[in-house]
């Protein structure tokens, strides 16, 4: 490969930032409340994390689990409110409830963020038709990546759609790198970075001994030699 995969690691807090740099992470999610699949940090978090380290940092914008937008107006505020505490990156994604993406509510948000980079998160494996919601988010400002598992069900079951997607970057739609993660195993990496794949995310691979324990350095290092190697 021309250049050297990203590596994301979702981090909780400045303990799991500090691990995640030191095992070689090019960039942390920051996330809190993993049994809602991941809410808004809070901004002290966010300042905290932006002293600690010095990679790149993705903010979660997200008020509940599920992926309706809720308040929109709150939304927005809270991505203000992120940005007043130094976040520069963000991550974020709405449906509606027949899941096609909630346009009026990433436009609001989007807006806010002005021009900053921002990842469309894990909710496209649950929209009902993803080729549709890439090409209406084609052209949004900011919007450089998609988090994806290629199925709801997490990697083993969207592997083909993460090749077929691969194949055709740089298409209408396809501009934004292919981040993947949900059920990433090591076992997947050959096959993805043979695809074209330079992007990866992990949360409870980080961490040996579960989400109530911090990001391991040692875990995030064998995933670097990983990519690396290949």
């Amino acid at each position: 490969m021309s250049k050297r995969a990203v590596l994301e690691v979702i981090a909780l807090g400045v303990e799991d930032a500090v691990a995640a740099q030191a095992g070689g992470a090019d960039r942390l999610e920051l996330v809190t409340d993993m049994a809602a699949d991941g809410l808004t940090p809070s901004a002290a978090t966010v300042a905290g994390i932006r002293r600690a380290v010095d990679i790149s940092l993705r903010v979660m914008i997200r008020l509940a689990d599920g992926f309706a937008a809720g308040d929109v107006g709150r939304l927005a505020d809270t991505a203000a409110g992120l940005r007043e505490a130094g976040a520069e990156e963000f991550v974020l994604g709405f449906l509606d409830a027949g899941g096609a993406v909630d346009l009026a509510a990433v436009e609001r948000v989007v807006a806010v963020l002005d021009g900053c980079p921002w990842t469309f998160h894990r909710a496209i494996d649950r929209a009902a038709d993803r080729d549709a919601l890439r090409k209406q988010l084609d052209g949004m400002p900011g919007l450089d990546t998609y988090l994806t598992a290629g199925a709801s069900g997490g990697v083993d079951e969207g592997l083909s759609v993460l090749l077929a997607e691969a194949a055709r970057q740089g298409q209408p739609g396809y501009e934004q790198q292919l981040l993947v993660g949900g059920g990433l195993r090591l076992d997947h990496v050959p096959t993805l970075l043979t695809a074209g794949v330079d992007g990866f995310h992990i949360g409870g691979a980080a961490r040996p001994e579960g989400w109530e324990a911090p990001v391991s350095a040692d875990a995030v290092a064998r995933w670097r030699a990983a990519l690396d190697a290949v």
